[in-house]
């Protein structure tokens, strides 16, 4: 029984998945800024035309990511160390991506929706409409 418990014990501390930070968009600008993380809008293209993204960020779709990565694929060999922090609209796919990539070894955080950027006074940049 004791080893039962142990085992749930540990099983349950560890989770079924990678776990991933939340950081606030503020942080994320500044780590950004002195060139220890990379920034990414994981939204539609459709969605960067309609509201705008985060200015320094790296625009990959989680449609990508979920079929044949093209573009994620490149990305993801070019951060090296660098830590990854992802954003979307609320911070749902943003985690879900995160949670992938996490368990994949990457150094991954979530900073929530665009508008936490936005609310924080963030710089932001306009994206033409996909054609």
């Amino acid at each position: 029984m004791k080893l039962f418990t142990a085992l749930f014990a540990l099983v349950c501390s560890s989770g079924f998945a990678a776990e991933i930070a939340t950081i606030t968009p503020k942080a994320a600008a500044q780590l950004v800024a002195d060139g220890k993380a990379v920034l990414v809008d994981v939204r539609e293209s459709s969605e960067w035309a309609e509201s705008g993204v985060a200015k320094p960020a790296v625009l990959l779709a989680k449609s990508d990511f979920d079929g044949d990565q093209k573009q994620w694929k490149e990305f993801l060999a070019q951060t090296g160390d660098k830590e990854i922090i992802l954003y979307c609209r609320s911070g749902k796919r943003a985690g879900v991506i995160g949670t992938t990539l996490a368990a994949k070894g990457h150094k991954v955080a979530n900073a929530g929706g665009f508008k936490d950027w936005e609310a924080a006074g963030l710089p932001v940049r306009k994206v033409e409409s996909p054609k």
